[in-house]
C-alpha cells in the first residue's frame, strides 16, 4: 500500500528542505514494528507496518522526517564549501590570501590538517567533520597561515592571534587527541605542532 502526501513539518536540511519534499508512505503487511525512511529522487519514502493507524502514520512520518533532517545537518560541508569558508576566514583574519583547494581526506590519522604551500592546497582530516564549526575554522586558519609561514615559529603563531577562539580550539583538539590516545607527547605547543 503506497500513499503520497505533503509533509507539514518544518525541518530544513541541505539542498531542498525536507519539509518541502513530498512524502511517500509505503505500508507493508510483512513489516510488524519497524519504521524506516530515506530520501529518493526528490521525495521522502517512509516504510511503515500496514497495521499502523493514520495517527501513528502522522507521528512516525514527522519523527522520521526529523531524523533525516538531523542526519542531513551532520553531513560535513562539501570541499567547495570548505574553500569558500577558507576564503572568508582569510579575508576576516589574515590578508585574504586564498588556497587553490581545500578538501576532506580520510588518510590523516595523526594530523588535523595539512598544507602544501608550493601548490597552495589544504587538506583537513575527516575526523574534524563532527567537531564544532569554530574548531574547523581554527584548523582552516592554521593551514591558511602555513601558506605564508611553513613552520610553527613565533611569527606563525602571531598570525593566528586575531582569531578569538585559537586557544579554546587548541585546547579542544588536545582534549580530543588525549581521549583518542594519540601519542603526541611533549608540551602543549609541541603536541599542537605534531597534529598539524
Amino acid at each position: 500500500m503506497t500513499a503520497t502526501r505533503p509533509h507539514a513539518g518544518g525541518s530544513a536540511g541541505q539542498d531542498v528542505p525536507l519539509a518541502d519534499l513530498p512524502v511517500e508512505v509505503r505500508r507493508s503487511r510483512r513489516r510488524r514494528r519497524t519504521v524506516s525512511a530515506y530520501e529518493d529522487g526528490g521525495r521522502v519514502v517512509v516504510l511503515l507496518p500496514a497495521s499502523f493507524s493514520k495517527a501513528q502514520e502522522r507521528e512516525w512520518v514527522d519523527r522520521m522526517v526529523a531524523r533525516l533532517a538531523a542526519r542531513r545537518r551532520r553531513r560535513p560541508p562539501s570541499d567547495d564549501a570548505l574553500l569558500a569558508r577558507a576564503a572568508e576566514l582569510s579575508r576576516r583574519y589574515l590578508d585574504g590570501d586564498c588556497p587553490a583547494s581545500v578538501r576532506w581526506v580520510s588518510n590523516q590519522h595523526t594530523r588535523w590538517g595539512s598544507c602544501t604551500p608550493s601548490d597552495r592546497t589544504i587538506r583537513l582530516s575527516d575526523r574534524l567533520a563532527d567537531m564544532p564549526a569554530w574548531v574547523v575554522d581554527y584548523v582552516l586558519l592554521h593551514e591558511l597561515a602555513h601558506l605564508k609561514i611553513p613552520d610553527h615559529s613565533a611569527r606563525f603563531w602571531r598570525l593566528l592571534e586575531s582569531y578569538p577562539r585559537t586557544e579554546r580550539a587548541r585546547g579542544y583538539l588536545e582534549g580530543v587527541a588525549a581521549a583518542a590516545g594519540l601519542n603526541v607527547g611533549g608540551d602543549a605547543d609541541e603536541q599542537a605542532d605534531k597534529l598539524f
